[in-house]
């Protein structure tokens, strides 16, 4: 796990004691930005700052307890715990090895953690945000996908090929109707949400709401394509649900932290929209950072639905030209 490092003893002890953190192998450096040990966990980069305080020597030294300021990112409250854990094994480890602190000192080192964002530990902040990356890439998807595999069935797709219509125009027709109806089921889910578990907006709310039309759209265009390459109806649901519903699941950081998916599929999480939905979304009720936490995740929501659909336009367009 990424954390930052700010030495304002940068003393013997204390450098050891940063050797120690990350020969754990739990821990890797992140750059402190701006010599602000808050902005790296606002911004991301970092999940814990660790601040060790000047005059850290010379304290343990003079047989005086020290406090070391530990800020943890609270959004994953699993995570924080285990970061709250290892930093006082790793402190305590120190503590015992380093032959330069008196036996008689029984705490020389005190960690004093401080979650950042989510102070009060509540799960829901974590995991209700990422059900509305879930359900908002499921069910847009396996509507459209359906729709679109019967009309070819009704032969509704046969009229459009003899009409002056191309199959981006007709496709678009199809993204902005469901595109509606998947705005409509996600002002209805967020609305729910926000009531039962007292969810609020925190920081610029814009992000949010451009995320959300853009990861709906993206939602629509993969079920666009799933519908043009299905034969049937029942192959657009298990396509949707199988390609759509356990990557959203699986590997978007929802149920597993992405730096603990294998190798090869965290390679492949990098192309879910879902993964960066709920950074969003994650941002916009916990961390409120946003556009500055979170500038590149309607991006690539973006990239990826347009692939999309660009896609479908070919599957149709060759279609087409079959018949």
């Amino acid at each position: 796990m990424p954390i930052s490092i700010q030495d304002l003893d940068n003393s013997y002890l204390s450098r050891t004691y940063v050797e120690r953190l990350f020969a754990t192998n739990q821990f890797k450096p992140a750059p402190l930005l701006n010599n602000d040990p808050t902005a790296a966990i606002d911004r991301g980069t970092a999940k814990a700052a660790i601040i060790i305080p000047p005059n850290f020597e010379r304290e343990i030294k003079s047989r005086k307890p020290v406090t070391i300021q530990a800020l943890v990112d609270g959004t994953d409250v699993n995570n924080a715990r285990i970061i709250q854990a290892s930093l006082r094994a790793t402190t305590q480890f120190f503590v015992r090895s380093v032959d330069l602190i008196p036996a008689s000192v029984v705490e020389p080192i005190n960690t004093n953690v401080r979650l950042w964002f989510n102070p009060g530990r509540k799960e829901s902040l974590y995991i209700v945000p990422g059900i509305f990356g879930v359900v908002l890439w499921v069910f847009p998807s396996m509507l459209s996908g359906i729709a679109l595999v019967k009309e070819k069935e009704e032969g509704t797709v046969a009229q459009v090929y003899a009409s002056d219509l191309s199959s981006i125009e007709w496709l678009l027709g199809k993204e902005l109707a469901y595109l509606a109806v998947g705005l409509d089921e996600a002002l209805i889910v967020m609305t729910v949400a926000t009531l039962l578990f007292g969810l609020r907006f925190r920081g610029d709310p814009t992000t949010l709401l451009l995320g959300t039309v853009v990861y709906l759209a993206a939602s629509v265009a993969f079920g666009l394509l799933v519908g043009a390459r299905a034969a049937n109806q029942t192959a657009a649901v298990q396509g949707t649900a199988i390609a759509g519903f356990l990557t959203a699941l699986l590997l978007s950081g929802f149920i597993y932290r992405i730096e603990n998916i294998p190798f090869p599929l965290s390679l492949i999480s990098k192309i879910i929209p879902a993964r960066y939905f709920i950074e969003i979304t994650r941002d916009a009720f916990v961390r409120g950072t946003g556009w500055v936490g979170v500038w590149y995740a309607p991006l690539m929501i973006a990239l990826v639905g347009l692939f999309f659909f660009r896609t479908a336009a070919k599957v149709l367009s060759r279609m087409q030209f079959l018949d």
